[in-house]
């Protein structure tokens, strides 16, 4: 059953987040299946963190359906270095839309949260039932517990209110849109911006951080978003369900598979004495399977296009500096 056979082309979609990695990929995947109403608002027009401007804000648009998808959002050095900021802007953002959806009577929210809700320790690939069974990862603990406070918040209002409130975890995402500064960005988009800077700058070596030795899954973020329209439609649970590719390889092999599309020539060195993080991260997608929806992205294609689109991003930031000289 596709999207659009279950939600009207014009219903009123409103994307929290929409120039974000996920946002701006949700925007053009409702763009593409010709929905036409889809209402976004930036952090100059509506604070998410501020209940009284989202309410405003809902009680002006009453979307229909709404995806959650945004957030403070970062790396293992973000993470570590601003761990206040993480807590509190997102267990903010999360409670004003939630708290408006309800409040204005949202036919459906789709909240994303983020595979780092799982304990460090668990069970491989990891099922939905592992959430809260164990101490989570220390360098990303407080966004995970915002996370966290996410699903529970959407589970509570659909208990309480019968608010048909959904969420998806997916894996770790990259593509069109994503961050690539050093840093706050996350390991694949970093390790692009690492060795496009080395290319450019004619060096061999490019220092990566940690052993290489731990593993993780990685979900083109079109794919997702493809994943959110199918949810919205399809998908009405009280628990969260994950999202990935059931698939996942160690940094070191990521890493020698970005050098050989970005600077073939890269010699890697390792610095050991930075944190690796979680061991592993594989997500499992079982229900996601039986729900009927798979991802369709290669990971070196998907990494491919999202260093083309870096260059021709930063040509044409390179040109608008030009222009403004």
């Amino acid at each position: 059953m596709t999207p659009e056979q279950k939600v009207s082309k014009s219903a009123r979609i409103f994307v929290a987040g929409h120039r974000g990695l996920v946002g701006s990929a949700i925007v053009r995947a409702l763009a593409a299946q010709g929905f036409d109403n889809v209402l976004t608002a930036t952090r100059e027009q509506l604070d998410l963190r501020d209940q009284a401007a989202v309410n405003y804000w809902f009680r002006a648009n009453r979307p229909q359906y709404v995806y959650l998808v945004a957030g403070t959002v970062g790396g293992i050095l973000a993470n570590s270095t601003r761990p206040a900021e993480f807590i509190y802007d997102n267990l903010m953002i999360h409670g004003t839309v939630v708290e408006a959806s309800h409040k204005y009577g949202a036919e459906k929210l789709l909240y994303l949260g983020s595979s780092c809700i799982y304990p460090r320790e668990a069970p491989q690939p990891i099922p939905e039932s592992a959430l809260l069974t164990g101490p989570l990862e220390p360098t990303n603990e407080a966004y995970a517990l915002a996370k966290i406070a996410g699903i529970k918040l959407c589970q509570s209002y659909r208990r309480q209110y019968g608010s048909p409130f959904i969420s998806a975890m997916p894996t770790n995402l990259y593509g069109p849109n994503d961050n690539f500064d050093l840093e706050s960005s996350h390991v694949l988009p970093a390790m692009i911006r690492k060795f496009h800077d080395a290319k450019v700058e004619g060096r061999a070596e490019v220092e990566m951080w940690g052993t290489g030795s731990p593993r993780r899954e990685f979900l083109h973020v079109d794919d997702l978003a493809d994943c959110c329209l199918y949810l919205m439609a399809n998908y009405d649970d009280d628990s969260h369900i994950n999202v990935g590719t059931g698939e996942d390889l160690a940094i070191r092999e990521l890493a020698e598979l970005i050098a050989s599309i970005v600077h073939p020539d890269a010699v890697l060195q390792w610095d050991t004495t930075k944190p690796d993080g979680t061991p592993r991260k594989l997500l499992d997608v079982s229900r996601l399977t039986e729900l009927g929806w798979k991802a369709t992205t290669p990971l070196r294609d998907g990494i491919a296009s999202t260093y083309e689109w870096f260059l021709q991003s930063s040509d044409l930031r390179t040109e608008r500096q030009v222009q403004r000289a």
